[in-house]
């Protein structure tokens, strides 16, 4: 336990160096957020969305760069150190996921830069695709390599899924991606949330005997907290969606390698609020022509109300640590 421990001070102290001369590059190099119109997933203009974001122009955004630069380096260099007993296929597929939908946020986040006249932005029914081939890739290498074919689930015991684990590991990555991406709209919602779930991953991992998957979380838990004070209101800087695609799909992976599918769902419970009322709309706009919903995703539906941006956010903690600790409660009894 003391590695780990030692890697999440090594990974903040590195990350918390870094991160000011990183800010003051990102502003040299105008990697800042303009003002522009937003589109939802029908590719519909967000009024409402733009107005209660206007005051954050001109905040750098791009953090996502530096913190999959930082953990692939520390996690390759702890797979160096503790060679023995580390599968390979698993870290390829933590990495595989850090940097494929890292790539894939690139994309978005260079169309904040540009405007959008000028450069051609993917449909969200594009990007929707290539995470599922992206998720299906990683689901194919844990049931191929790394012998994953079933889930357990609390009071039930363990179900058979065989081929089928594919799919099913796909569904959860492509669902925690989006669901990052759709709480990452306040500053240091997302980034304070993934700190509390990584937090009770850790405690998960180290009854696994899984000790490279410790240490990549211990890494990663170092490197989004030193972000994070960075981040909270008002932000410095922003994730980007490289940042909220890529952490959004390593917390996936890491739920699915510790087994405890369940706990994963409770852990991660108010990022299936956030995506769960961003569907509720989407549903009904497609099918019932009519909003649902005031307005959604639901951090939203708080700061129209009137509530103060630092007081949706620390709420959200506060209910995210009652879910890491429901989640816990889940795993350790099961």
């Amino acid at each position: 336990m003391d590695k780990v421990f030692g890697f999440v001070i090594l990974s903040f102290f590195v990350m918390s160096i870094l991160l000011v001369p990183f800010i003051d590059f990102l502003y040299r190099m105008k990697f800042q957020r303009k003002a522009q119109k937003t589109r939802d997933v029908f590719n519909k203009l967000t009024p409402q969305f733009d107005k209660m974001n206007k005051w954050k122009i001109g905040t750098p955004f791009g953090g996502g760069f530096l913190i999959i630069f930082v953990v692939t380096i520390l996690t390759l260099w702890a797979y160096g150190l503790f060679p023995t007993g580390v599968k390979p296929w698993e870290l390829f597929v933590l990495l595989f996921s850090f940097w494929g939908f890292g790539a894939l946020g690139v994309y978005d986040d260079l169309k904040k830069i540009f405007n959008e006249d000028t450069f051609f932005g993917i449909r969200f029914k594009y990007k929707f695709i290539i995470q599922w081939v992206l998720a299906l890739i990683i689901g194919f290498v844990m049931y191929s390599q790394l012998g994953y074919s079933f889930i357990y689930i609390h009071w039930i015991g363990q179900i058979p899924l065989g081929i089928f684990y594919v799919v099913f590991a796909a569904f959860v990555i492509v669902s925690f991606v989006n669901a990052f991406n759709v709480t990452d709209g306040l500053d240091g919602l997302a980034s304070g949330l993934y700190v509390i779930c990584l937090i009770a991953f850790l405690t998960i991992s180290s009854q696994s005997l899984d000790v490279f998957l410790e240490l990549f979380i211990a890494i990663l838990l170092g490197c989004v907290t030193a972000f994070l004070y960075f981040n909270i209101w008002k932000a410095r800087i922003w994730l980007g969606d490289v940042g909220s695609m890529s952490l959004g799909a390593s917390l996936a992976v890491i739920g699915l390698l510790t087994g405890k599918i369940n706990a994963v769902a409770l852990i991660g419970g108010v990022f299936v609020i956030e995506v769960g009322s961003s569907l509720i709309q989407i549903l009904g706009r497609k099918y019932l022509k009519r909003k649902i919903l005031p307005i959604a995703p639901i951090h939203l539906y708080f700061l129209q109300r009137g509530w103060e941006e630092p007081k949706i956010v620390m709420r959200a903690w506060i209910l995210g640590l009652v879910f890491a600790v429901l989640g816990l409660y889940i795993a350790f009894s099961g």
